[in-house]
């Protein structure tokens, strides 16, 4: 008897379909030889399911068949991995001794892992498997509960969460159905109020605020400079709070990552934009991704958010230079002998340093003990195609007492992240045709093409190549960064305050460093 179902099986972030047939054939006199064959590049996972299925269906109540079974998983050729595959199995298993007679099979897919008594289990992936079952124009997608918010966001797919095996069998014989599950996006997607931190509750800093908000509203990466305490961590913590909202594509990219990584929570879709801070001893394959399967790490974790880099020379040479690929291209591929895998990587570096090794060079307060060539030996652990990378860098110096003291009339990040959604709108709307969102990813060609500068404007800019020690590399920065700061203001034109406060946000190319 051949009876076959669908399941899916993930690779990368994407998942593909799975054709699980399962063949009952009569055992031969020799009762030593298998009676549980699986085949088509199963994982040990996939393998080991053999004995939870068995138990699963036996503690059922339903009977397990004394024939061989053999199962295939196609294609063939693919390695397949994971847990996913114990519920279509088993019910191909009972479908193929007459459980679901009569019933069309043909537009129902099945994810799930089995406990030994019959329960289902949540997998990882659940969001790319539903996308993957719409685009092949499957009905219904059977998952486990634990991952039926996350399937439901798809449209054109109906989900059915369930719990157990019997709940399994009696949905797809007729004989107890259940309602399928529904999501409100827009009710998600609305919340946004879920930050626990706000902008109001930084005393101070209206510098580094002003840089904050002039980085969200281009999607410029940022470099913080300052002794240690004066909150550099505290106002990258709020970054994402002046950000703009997910769209709900967005949002579909971050939870099919967050998915894979087994990061969802029970609301389903990750609304909120990522903030991933790593400790510096990470290693590459973390911070990058990878392993014998290629599984994504930081950057992609942070994609469409905020990646925070704190004490940034402090991390290996070697990990920093291996996100120039990503923080450029805004994905990182990687590859290994078997597979080679592209993993989704566009996301806001912002990184925090202290301005030499003991923390208090320029520090009025606190003497410095480093010498100038301990101070530049610290800053040139970072390299300069990495550093060219970074458009903004500010001076965050220590709060005074008194401003500690001074009740905050700061303005808070929702009043904020209006005039950051007013700017990123004016970008949109000039990049339609270019295939970019922001001024950050603009190229040489498109730098010509939208930051003209009037004569003043380009004479305040060469003053400050000539005579303040800007670098070359810095012209270009500088011009992005002006492009955002008049579209903050609303202004068509990038007229001189806009160049000058620009210029402002060059800390690391000052004579003083050199």
């Amino acid at each position: 008897m051949l009876y076959k179902t669908l399941s899916a099986a993930i690779f990368g972030i994407d998942a593909y379909v799975v054709d699980v047939e399962i063949d009952l054939a009569p055992r031969s006199g020799d009762q030593s030889q298998l009676s549980f064959i699986m085949v088509g590049l199963p994982d040990a996972a996939i393998r080991e399911s053999r004995e939870r299925i068995r138990s699963a269906i036996s503690n059922c109540e339903y009977y397990f068949p004394i024939h061989r079974v053999t199962v295939n998983l196609a294609p063939a050729d693919i390695k397949k991995e994971g847990s996913s595959f114990d519920l279509p199995i088993a019910t191909g298993i009972l479908g193929a001794q007459g459980y679901f007679e009569g019933q069309d099979m043909t537009r129902t897919m099945l994810v799930g892992e089995l406990s030994l008594d019959g329960r289902v289990r949540p997998v990882k992936g659940a969001l790319s498997i539903a996308v993957a079952a719409a685009g092949a124009g499957i009905e219904r997608l059977i998952v486990p509960a634990e991952n039926g918010q996350e399937a439901a966001v798809v449209r054109d797919l109906v989900v059915y969460p369930v719990r157990t095996l019997p709940e399994v069998v009696g949905l797809l014989s007729g004989k107890e159905p259940c309602q399928p599950l529904q999501v409100e996006v827009e009710r998600l997607l609305g919340d946004t109020d879920r930050y626990a931190f706000d902008f109001n509750e930084v005393k101070g800093q209206m510098h580094a605020k002003r840089a904050l908000e002039v980085a969200c509203a281009g999607g410029h990466n940022i470099l913080m400079i300052g002794p240690p305490g004066s909150g550099k961590t505290m106002l990258a913590k709020r970054i994402p709070t002046i950000l703009p909202p997910l769209s709900f594509e967005e949002a579909i990219e971050v939870t099919r990552i967050h998915s894979v990584a087994g990061l969802t929570d029970s609301s389903g879709l990750v609304t909120a934009r990522a903030f991933r801070a790593p400790h510096h001893t990470i290693s590459d394959a973390g911070l990058i991704g990878g392993g014998t399967i290629p599984r994504p790490g930081e950057v992609s974790l942070a994609h469409n958010g905020v990646l925070f880099l704190d004490e940034l020379p402090e991390f290996d040479r070697n990990v920093l230079e291996s996100m120039r690929q990503p923080v450029e291209d805004t994905r990182v591929t990687i590859s290994r002998a078997a597979v080679s895998l592209t993993f989704p990587a566009r996301f806001m570096l912002a990184a925090a340093m202290n301005p030499c090794p003991c923390g208090y060079f320029g520090d009025p307060t606190r003497e410095c003990t480093c010498t100038m060539q301990m101070i530049q030996r610290y800053v040139a652990k970072i390299s300069g195609p990495l550093m060219d990378r970074i458009d903004i860098h500010i001076d965050v110096p220590a709060v005074r007492v008194r401003e500690l003291s001074r009740p905050s009339q700061a303005e808070s990040s929702s009043t904020v992240r209006e005039r950051v959604v007013k700017a990123r709108h004016a970008q949109l709307q000039r990049f339609i045709d270019d295939g970019i969102y922001a001024n950050s990813q603009m190229t040489p060609r498109q730098i010509r093409k939208y930051c003209l500068l009037r004569q003043e404007s380009q004479t305040i800019l060469e003053n400050a190549i000539n005579r303040l020690g800007l670098s070359a590399r810095a012209y270009d920065r500088v011009l992005k960064v002006s492009r955002t700061i008049a579209d903050l203001e609303g202004s068509e034109h990038i007229e001189s305050p806009h160049v000058s406060e620009a210029i402002q946000y060059r800390s690391l190319d000052r004579t003083y460093w050199k």
